[in-house]
């Protein structure tokens, strides 16, 4: 047959990907602080504020019975509590947001680095956490505060008073080192023990926001929640964050993320967690939003000859 009296039709069906614009809901958690629970008014109005302004699902997740576990519970356990939480809940499955109150960003902090098989955590918001531990205890008479100041590395301290775990005494680094049972794994202070893990679990955030108190006088020093501190062996003077060791040979990705543009350093006026609204709204919410996802469609294109 001639050719001009045929006609054949050639059906070609191409995938052709191209990106929609969409938004995913993301939830968030809080951790809160020490001596305090998720069930109390402050932390659920706080929590309920967040949601409002982010317009993002939010929960606080409790460890143990709160207020008393949150003092009596060695932290090593309350980051194990808090990664088999995260794992059974469906609803952080594709990943989630935290913010974290006081010592809750140590737990917060555990979670990240120390969780296996964990769904992964986009920002992570900080609110005066003693990132590079505390150097005294403000305001404290009793019987459990003299067991901080004069046991604070005997493993019956580190096992039963949550605060001991980063407490960092600087003239006393060689006991700290060898006795505290959480911030030197949390932070990879030991040399020989040092784990890329954390470091890697660390730096694929995509924000990390830390914010510090001005008048804050329970985290001392208050630079600690950006992770400022003193240098080993003296309490004087006072490093910033970028002149630690543990920032200058990048031992958890602290630098490494604040080179990619990744750390917001961010100092608000008031005392310990006494956070304006109108700081929530500008430092808080906008790492709680809806974060942006795409969607690929195929197209089938006949063409005929």
């Amino acid at each position: 047959m001639e050719k001009s009296f045929l006609r054949s039709t050639l059906l070609v069906t191409l995938t052709i990907f191209f990106f929609i614009p969409v938004s995913i809901s993301v939830p968030f958690i809080l951790f809160h602080g020490i001596r305090d629970q998720c069930s109390n008014g402050g932390v659920s109005s706080f929590v309920q504020l967040l949601s409002n302004l982010s317009s993002s699902p939010g929960s606080c997740l409790e460890i143990g019975d709160g207020e008393q576990d949150s003092v009596t519970m060695p932290l090593t356990q309350q980051a194990s509590v808090a990664c088999e939480k995260v794992k059974q809940m469906k609803e952080l499955s594709q990943g989630y947001n935290i913010v974290a109150q006081s010592q809750g960003n140590l737990v917060a902090r555990g979670l990240i680095e120390f969780c296996d098989n964990a769904p992964p955590v986009f920002n992570y918001i900080s609110l005066g956490g003693p990132h590079a531990g505390i150097s005294d205890i403000p305001k404290c008479n009793s019987t459990l505060c003299e067991l901080l100041k004069t046991e604070v590395y005997t493993d019956f301290v580190q096992d039963h008073i949550a605060p001991s775990g980063y407490i960092k005494i600087p003239t006393d680094i060689k006991n700290y080192l060898e006795h505290s049972k959480y911030l030197p794994q949390l932070n990879n202070e030991r040399p020989k023990e040092r784990n890329a893990t954390f470091k890697d679990r660390l730096t694929s955030l995509h924000n990390l926001v830390l914010v510090m108190f001005e008048g804050d006088t329970v985290v001392i020093p208050k630079e600690s929640s950006w992770f400022g501190y003193y240098p080993d062996g003296a309490s004087t003077p006072l490093l910033s964050p970028q002149e630690t060791k543990l920032y200058t040979e990048d031992w958890i990705g602290l630098k490494t993320l604040n080179t990619a543009g990744k750390v917001k350093f961010v100092s608000v006026h008031g005392e310990h967690l006494r956070i304006a609204q109108e700081d929530v709204v500008k430092y808080v919410a906008p790492y709680l939003k809806n974060q942006p996802a795409s969607m690929s469609e195929d197209l089938e294109i006949r063409i005929y000859e």
